[in-house]
């Protein structure tokens, strides 16, 4: 038996014994957790809000892994190798998986939402073709990998051209992961928070030059049109996950703009129709998990070192830490960037 994390119920956290998982067996691997991130929507399941989570569960999606052991027919990975894992298990046999839309798959069971993760210390099993090795980089590294999968999902979708100008709402983790590609591209990008201390870190850490905070008087639109050179965003992805900056978002949209949300909310979102969407042509898309095959593309773009993310990771805590520890991070005051849980060093 060894060391575990549940959520337990809507702000509990428990620890308990998971036992190690047997042999794999035909297409399983065996692995061990080193790091996970904690992310958005593991602070949503413990809070409660998050739509498709059932207590109890042991959370953990963001993960840099050992292989222990892999079972028969195994080829992309083997013993000893270091991977980040695609927790997004889908159905083969749907239209959706068999479209090319694995990520979207209506079966689809993400490790540590729909079932359980990999906040543990004991070795568990997982399908071997949804890690993606990563030899060269550090568990640190790995575990960020499915963050920034999901933000490079998100610009793919936006799909930007030289030139254009693309906004990015929201400076937490899947924000940030977008400002990350867009940096590679040759656009002009600008970011939006409320957090002071957000917009300081994209233009210290990430050197974004174009940062805007939302006034309540609302001057920040003028803002937003001026560094644009009249013509707003030609991209807009919204990772707020919130009903109101998801409609508001409309009003820094160019002519025949691309709005993507990325970020998820409960709520029905109700706009007006003729004002923006209608009158600018707007296209509006959902960005849902990621591909396959973003993930050796991330890997080799960090390993390429195109990415540095030193910067990110902003706190630190032991899995026995969690229990008491996991609750400061639902408090923006907390000021955290990115928190990574050690689980076996």
């Amino acid at each position: 038996m060894s060391y575990a994390i549940e959520f337990t119920d809507v702000k509990e956290i428990k620890a308990v014994d998971l036992p190690d998982a047997p042999t794999p067996g035909p297409g399983e691997a065996l692995v061990r957790t080193h790091r996970m991130g904690i992310c958005g929507t593991d602070l949503s399941c413990y809070l409660g809000k998050f739509p498709f989570f059932a207590y109890p569960r042991t959370p953990g999606h963001e993960l840099g892994l050992e292989v222990v052991a892999v079972g028969e027919g195994v080829t992309n990975v083997k013993a000893g190798d270091k991977c980040s894992l695609e927790p997004y298990v889908n159905d083969p046999e749907t239209i959706a998986s068999q479209r090319g839309h694995s990520n979207a798959c209506p079966n689809v069971q993400v490790i540590g939402v729909h079932k359980s993760g990999g906040l543990r210390k004991s070795d568990w099993i997982v399908p071997a073709h949804k890690l993606h090795p990563g030899n060269n980089l550090s568990y640190d590294e790995l575990a960020l990998v499915e963050t920034l999968a999901i933000g490079y999902h998100a610009v793919k979708r936006g799909n930007p051209q030289p030139g254009d100008t693309v906004m990015v709402i929201g400076a937490g983790p899947i924000g940030l992961a977008c400002l990350e590609f867009l940096k590679l591209m040759e656009v002009k990008t600008i970011v939006v928070d409320f957090a002071q201390n957000r917009l300081d870190f994209c233009r210290d850490k990430l050197g974004i030059e174009h940062q805007v905070q939302p006034q309540p008087d609302g001057s920040h639109v003028q803002t937003v049109e001026n560094i644009s050179g009249g013509g707003f965003c030609d991209v807009i992805i919204d990772a707020t996950g919130h009903a109101g900056s998801m409609v508001q978002c409309f009003e820094y949209a160019a002519v025949g703009g691309r709005v993507v949300y990325v970020g998820i909310t409960a709520q029905d979102i109700q706009f007006p129709q003729a004002p923006h969407f209608h009158r600018r042509e707007l296209s509006v898309m959902a960005s849902r998990n990621a591909h396959p095959a973003d993930f050796p593309e991330i890997i080799k773009i960090i390993e390429d070192g195109k990415i540095n993310l030193n910067n990110w990771i902003t706190h630190r805590l032991d899995i026995e830490e969690v229990p008491e520890g996991f609750d400061k991070f639902t408090d923006p005051k907390t000021g955290a960037i990115k928190a990574v849980i050690s689980v076996n060093d």
